[in-house]
């Protein structure tokens, strides 16, 4: 999923090699180790993506984020603002 704000970027390709490239967790930015949330810098602006586990239905959490066979991963590209 990618918001308004992100859409309205003119380097998508870019940006989406930026956060497949990303790799630079840490205790700060990652305290729990989960790889899950990360902040960029693209075409002058700070980037946040996150991932979101919910059930297969994509109704509610998913039971158990780690089991895949009940698990939908989501992933969120949007603009710090518009967290």
């Amino acid at each position: 999923m990618i918001t308004q704000g992100i859409a309205a970027m003119d380097d998508l390709d870019g940006l989406y090699a930026k956060v497949r490239a990303f790799n630079d967790f840490n205790e700060r930015n990652d305290p729990y180790g989960e790889h899950d949330f990360g902040s960029i810098e693209h075409e002058g602006q700070t980037v946040f993506w996150k991932f979101d586990y919910y059930d297969v239905d994509l109704l509610m959490h998913s039971p158990d984020a780690s089991d895949p066979a009940v698990t939908c991963r989501v992933l969120t590209i949007m603009l710090a603002e518009e967290y």
